[in-house]
């Protein structure tokens, strides 16, 4: 290339540029760092804060960009009804959070945090995920596929406290997480034989 050729001029980054970057260094299994993302963006810590919030705000948003996507790719392959299919959908869900090596380096690197920021009520996080499953056990119920004695909102959360218990189970109790157990407990409160 002659000295003559002008080098390509750079459009400023923008948010979804700050945004697409974060979300490829989670996906690569590294902590996103604030500093580190306004340094490689070159821009300042204030407009980086202004795009993506604080790192908790990011974090959230990184995950749910991620775990949306899955549950619906996931309940839109799984066949069936009832009890039957919720269940095969809640399996299928937690093998593939278990399964995505980024999200369990995100679990060992920062357990507290990344617990903070999908189980609890500090998170939409977890809400989502509820909601989803609401979502699922009313369709099934509307179907007749499905009667059962709680409300539903109730249930879908029982549904993702059993999810999350086999997920993490090696930071609750040390035990290997296990997708297969997921879907036999859903299926027992269930009564989906």
């Amino acid at each position: 290339m002659s000295d003559s050729a002008a080098a390509p001029v750079s459009a400023r980054p923008t948010a979804t540029d700050a945004f697409r970057l974060a979300r490829r260094t989670f996906m690569a299994g590294e902590r996103v760092d604030l500093k580190g993302l306004a340094a490689a963006l070159d821009v300042d810590r204030s407009t980086l804060f202004r795009w993506l919030g604080n790192r908790d705000q990011l974090l959230v948003d990184i995950l749910i960009s991620l775990s949306d996507p899955t549950l619906d790719t996931i309940v839109r392959g799984t066949e069936g009804t009832g009890g039957r299919r919720v269940a095969r959908i809640a399996g299928a869900y937690a093998a593939a959070l278990i399964d995505a090596s980024y999200y369990r380096q995100f679990m060992r690197r920062e357990p507290e945090r990344a617990l903070r920021l999908i189980t609890t009520k500090a998170s939409p996080v977890q809400r989502r995920v509820v909601d989803a499953f609401a979502r699922l056990l009313e369709q099934e119920s509307t179907r007749g596929a499905l009667h059962h004695p709680l409300a539903t909102p109730d249930l879908a959360y029982l549904i993702v406290r059993i999810i999350e218990s086999f997920i993490y189970a090696d930071l609750i109790t040390g035990e290997e997480p296990e997708a297969a157990k997921v879907e036999t407990a859903v299926a027992a409160i269930l009564r989906a034989d």
